[in-house]
């Protein structure tokens, strides 16, 4: 089975916390400060493996977490980073946040990476905190959790040229008489059950990537068939020759059938330019039917040749012809993969205050969450940082007009409850 879409979750590592440790050395009575920031959380990284050609990867493997940085130490040691986890997709990968739909990379490049969520940032040691008014600070900062993310993804194929056709048009024929690609071949409809590609080596100058794409049929765009699975891996194609069965009753309507589908799924497939590979002309009916398709296409402006994908006579005018078209069109541009964008505080609302059946209060709110995750509430130097810190965000004011009393609990986001004392 071809496995072209798949869902994972990825984490970022938390970023290690700044430790509190102060020197005790000999001799040195007032050693101060010695407690090191923690180490990075480690980064989710996509990266291209040109040797993988689909997701089955991903069937077993659907989550993934980078390491956590290590907690600082004495003697202001830092902590260590986290290890990133490296997590290896086929070029042509599509990766699209799972909740917004929007596309976050475009894995093309042999060489692309993508870094889908950043580690947690460290914490701090209390050496940080060390000013000229206090030069033993028992305060440290916590690390923060890493991002997280559900994505989607999907693989487009990346060829040069793809064959499209009808079932039994001889699309795997062709594929096989030109290439060193065995895709299986036999005179049923849906031989073929996933996207084939191989390499045309026509001479030392003249090469290019082939598609076959198989299971088109007429409502293929609707989800009929097997088209519409596979339709997709047609969209980063330059060129398409279309494949027509000669020996089939009316070669025309097929012809017709088919750019139809095209057309009807979308995503520029229609304007593509084609190269008609008229199938079978070593058959006698195919030969009858020849005049008549020629003058037809011809009349509409179709460019189009006769072939005999079985005993390859035409084959290598076909591809030269596909060659001289791929050097006419315009160089397609490199995808540029932007880093995926970060939400600052300063452009969503700074906090919210409910109140619960329960008489107690929640503030929610990014900002003002990290903020609570950063400090400890064991330590009274970072319990009035924090403290500072949220009147100078108006929360403890926000509270008040809102008619918190004394004793009322108070939660920041989810984790930490608090007692109100004015």
């Amino acid at each position: 089975m071809f496995f072209d879409t798949a869902q994972i979750q990825v984490a970022a590592g938390k970023g290690g916390d700044g430790a509190v440790a102060f020197r005790r050395e000999k001799y040195v009575p007032f050693g101060g400060p010695s407690g090191g920031d923690g180490g990075r959380g480690g980064d989710a990284i996509f990266f291209v493996e040109p040797t993988v050609n689909t997701l089955v990867y991903f069937r077993h493997h659907r989550k993934f977490k980078a390491g956590n940085g290590e907690n600082g130490r004495g003697k202001n040691q830092t902590g260590a980073d986290g290890k990133d986890v490296r997590i290896p997709v086929p070029p042509g990968t599509i990766v699209r946040d799972a909740n917004t739909g929007d596309v976050l990379g475009d894995l093309t490049a042999p060489d692309a990476e993508l870094i889908i969520v950043h580690g947690g940032v460290p914490g701090k040691g209390n050496v940080r905190f060390t000013t000229s008014t206090n030069q033993a600070p028992r305060m440290a900062t916590n690390g923060l959790p890493g991002a997280q993310r559900t994505l989607d993804l999907e693989l487009k194929l990346i060829a040069d040229v793809g064959l499209v056709g009808l079932p039994n048009a001889g699309k795997s024929t062709l594929l096989a008489a030109t290439t060193a690609a065995r895709p299986k071949i036999a005179d049923y409809p849906f031989t073929t059950l996933q996207p084939n590609l191989g390499v045309v080596d026509l001479d030392a100058e003249t090469s290019f990537v082939i598609a076959d794409i198989p299971g088109l049929i007429e409502g293929a765009s609707l989800g009929k068939g097997l088209g519409h699975e596979f339709l997709r891996h047609i969209e980063r194609t330059r060129v398409l020759v279309h494949l027509l069965d000669g020996s089939q009753s009316d070669p025309l309507s097929d012809f017709k059938t088919i750019n139809a589908e095209l057309a009807a799924f979308g995503h520029g497939l229609a304007d593509k330019p084609q190269i008609v590979a008229f199938n079978k002309i070593d058959l006698p009916e195919a030969k009858a039917h020849w005049p008549k398709v020629q003058t037809a296409l011809k009349a509409q402006g179709i460019e189009a040749m006769a072939i005999s994908a079985a005993t390859q006579y035409g084959t290598r005018e076909v591809l030269y012809r596909a060659a001289q078209l791929l050097r006419e069109l315009p160089i397609p541009q490199p995808v540029v993969i932007e880093e995926v964008p970060v939400i600052h505080a300063g452009e969503e609302v700074p906090f919210t205050i409910t109140r619960t059946p329960d008489a107690s209060w929640h503030v929610t709110g990014r900002h003002v969450e990290v903020l609570a995750s950063r400090h400890r509430f064991d330590s009274e130097e970072s319990l009035m940082s924090f403290h500072k810190a949220i009147t100078k965000m108006g929360v403890l004011d926000a509270l008040r007009e809102a008619g918190v009393q004394e004793g009322d609990t108070v939660w920041i986001g989810d984790d930490y409850e608090l007692e109100w004392q004015d």
